[in-house]
Order: C-alpha cells, then sequence, then structure tokens
C-alpha cells in the first residue's frame, strides 16, 4: 500500500483524500490552520464535478445545503435599483448546478474522510527530499511515496518542488476581496450589486444565514501586499473602494470588525507540469484559475478524482496531466473573459451592461442572451470524459 502525504485540507486536499482512500492508499493530511476552515464565500459545482459528487454519495447531502439564491438587483450610486436578474443565471449555472458555500463542501468532505485519513493540523511541510523524506515545522521527519500538494494558489509544497510562485502567476489586473458583515440591508437569498468603472461592491445572503457576506473586485496595479498582514489588507480594500456611492461606506466600516477576510489578487497559476519527482499538485496549486471562472471547486473535485484514480489504475501522474489538461485548458480561459463583466472598464460599457440586463426581460432574443453568458461556462465545465475507475474494494471483489 503506498504511503501518500497530502498537504492542504482544501477542498482539493480533502476530496483527494478520500479518493486515495478508496483506492486503497495510506494518506496523510498535512494543514497548517489548526482545524478545518469554516464559512468562506459560495461556490458552484458544475458538469463533471457534479458526477464527480454523486460518485462520492454526497449530492443530496450538497443540495440540501444549497445557497437557495433567488435573485440578483443592480443599484446605482444613489441606491436606485436599475435591474434585476435571476440569481441562477448572474451566477451561470444551468440544468442540476449547485452553489454550496465553501466552508459547508468541505466539512462534508471532512466528515467523510476523517476516519479513515490521518489528519495533522496546525503544521506545514518545510523540505522534501528526493527519497520522499518529508520534514514539517513541528513533525519529526516522515517518509512518504508521494506528496500532493492541495494548498491553493499560494502553494507552500509547490514552491518546495517547483520553485518560486512568480514564475506561474498570470495576474489578470484586479484584486478580489470577501468577508462577513452584519445583515443590515435585511438580505434574504439574494444578492444586492453595485457596479462602478474600475470597481465593484456586491453583498449577499443566503440560506439558513443571518449574516451577509460583502464582496468587492477592483482594478489595480499589483499592489505587493503580505499575504497574512490583515491589517493591511483592509486599508488597501478601503482606498480602492474610497468615493464609491451605495452602501460602500457603511460596508467598509463593517469590513473593520471582520475577522475572517479573504483578500487576493486575481491571478490564475499555469505550468507546463503538475508532477516532478515524488510531488504532484491537484486544485489551485497547480491550474488555479481564479475567482473570476467561477471553475475552481470544479477543477479541484474533477482533479481528485482523476489524480487518484490514475495513481490507482497505473496511468500516474502522466496520465493525470493528460487527461486534465484540456479540462484546466477550457475552465482557465473562463477567467479573463468573465472578468470583462465582473469589473467594467469604462462608463460606456457601464451603462450598456446595466442598459442589457434592464431591458433582457423583455428581449426577443433572450435566450441568446442566456446562451451567451451561461453557455461557455456550461461547456467548459463539461470539457472532460470521466472514466470509471475500480474502487480498491471492488478490484478485490472481482479476483474473487
Amino acid at each position: 500500500m503506498k504511503n501518500i502525504l497530502i498537504s492542504g485540507a482544501s477542498i482539493a486536499g480533502t476530496a483527494t483524500a478520500y479518493w486515495l482512500r478508496r483506492h486503497g492508499f495510506k494518506v496523510t493530511v498535512v494543514e497548517r490552520a489548526p482545524a478545518i476552515r469554516e464559512g468562506g464565500y459560495k461556490v458552484d459545482i458544475r458538469g463533471a464535478a457534479l458526477r464527480v459528487v454523486e460518485r462520492m454519495g454526497l449530492l443530496d447531502a450538497v443540495r440540501a445545503r444549497s445557497t437557495g439564491m433567488r435573485v440578483a438587483t443592480y443599484y446605482d450610486g444613489s441606491g436606485r435599483p436599475v435591474a434585476a436578474m435571476d440569481a441562477d443565471l448572474f451566477g451561470g449555472r444551468t440544468d442540476d448546478d449547485v452553489e454550496i458555500m465553501r466552508g459547508d463542501l468541505n466539512a462534508l468532505l471532512y466528515d467523510l474522510t476523517r476516519d479513515d485519513v490521518e489528519y495533522v493540523f496546525g503544521d506545514s511541510i518545510t523540505g522534501i527530499a528526493d527519497d520522499g523524506t518529508v520534514t514539517f515545522e513541528h513533525l519529526g521527519p516522515r517518509r512518504f511515496d508521494l506528496v500532493v500538494g492541495a494548498d491553493g494558489a499560494h502553494s507552500n509544497t509547490r514552491r518546495i518542488a517547483f520553485g518560486e510562485e512568480s514564475r506561474f502567476a498570470r495576474y489578470l489586473g484586479c484584486y478580489i476581496s470577501i468577508c462577513t458583515v452584519p445583515n443590515t440591508l435585511g438580505l434574504d437569498r439574494a444578492e444586492a450589486v453595485h457596479p462602478a468603472v474600475g470597481r465593484t461592491a456586491n453583498v449577499y445572503s443566503t440560506r439558513q444565514d443571518t449574516a451577509a457576506k460583502a464582496l468587492f473586485m477592483w482594478s489595480s496595479p499589483p499592489l505587493g501586499h503580505d499575504h497574512r498582514d490583515v491589517a493591511q489588507q483592509k486599508e488597501l480594500l478601503a482606498r480602492a473602494m474610497d468615493g464609491a456611492g451605495w452602501q460602500v461606506p457603511a460596508l467598509l466600516e463593517a469590513v473593520r470588525g471582520a475577522g475572517d477576510l479573504y483578500f487576493d489578487s486575481v491571478t490564475q497559476i499555469h505550468m507546463d507540469r503538475w508532477s516532478t519527482g515524488r510531488v504532484v499538485l491537484v486544485g489551485d496549486a497547480g491550474y488555479c484559475a481564479s475567482p473570476a471562472s467561477g471553475q475552481g471547486t470544479s477543477l479541484a473535485l474533477v482533479g481528485a478524482y482523476v489524480l487518484a484514480g490514475e495513481l490507482a489504475t497505473g496511468g500516474g501522474t502522466e496520465e493525470y496531466e493528460r487527461v486534465l489538461r484540456p479540462f484546466v485548458t477550457a475552465n482557465q480561459a473562463l477567467g479573463p473573459a468573465n472578468l470583462k463583466g465582473m469589473v467594467i472598464g469604462s462608463r460606456v460599457a457601464l451603462w450598456f451592461q446595466l442598459t442589457m440586463l434592464r431591458l433582457m426581460p423583455r428581449l426577443p432574443g433572450r435566450e441568446r442572451m442566456v446562451e451567451r453568458i451561461a453557455g461557455p461556462i456550461a461547456r467548459a465545465a463539461n470539457a472532460v470524459s470521466l472514466r470509471d475507475y475500480p474502487a480498491a474494494e471492488d478490484v478485490a471483489a472481482c479476483r474473487e
């Protein structure tokens, strides 16, 4: 039985842990945080990723925890509603796509694996030797047959095995920040959006959530911020949104007291290969598509399924890359395209977008508009054929 270490108890990490254990591997997960991360923002599960979730037996549980969002309303600077659209169309969802809070999904995956996988919290990898010996900040050295980097776009595992992040990061020209704020707008499964030139503010509250999430996106040159300096991040956000109308001043005041701020550049990770020696990357660590793609979670789920399946059936990391590469390429292409509609570059473009949104319910070509919004996402979400990898118990049963 191969002994595999996963760095990162992210969605990619916990999903990979599940599939590796199902294929009979011994799995350890090391996570820098003291526990599984709760909360977070809403994420979408689409296309092939839905089939992966179904094969995990989690589809009903995921649907039961869906956000239940109903509507997205656009507001101008004075607070006047100027357009509204169905929440699924706003999120580019079609057919059976599901939206769920990131923390809820990760909790489901963790519960599915916690009894069969060794989780080590509050620790991190410091080195990986050619013979598979891994050193940690706190644990003593341990040897593994393979190390899976599932530790996000700023992957420590990738840095150790492949080099500095700057070699692989492709900045898309914007920043994003999200945190929990009081639901002073009284939102009920609804989003309130204020687009302005070069920046957008969005507040939403999901089903069974008494609070709200405030999301900000804005155009900017690279800021060179410290990923762990939350006070600096809050100040940079306040500067970026200074002077914006609508509810933005009140939201920025609420951000000052937020304890769960997410702040990062909208960046993709592009690599020629995702494996070297005894290390392989999965999810954002190897092929981050950025939040603008709306496909990071789906890439993580599908990547975990394919990686574990190919390791179990002899294809290895080379076949993992061959199968997954076109899927990653299609979904990464969504990021720059979607970003143009998320952060508007000029007053003319902003006026045109709001006008089209306002008129869309009455336009004869509405179906074409829906296809324009959701069609590319749906095609990218299904741009992979999933093999039926036999689980270890199934292989054993066949041999008997």
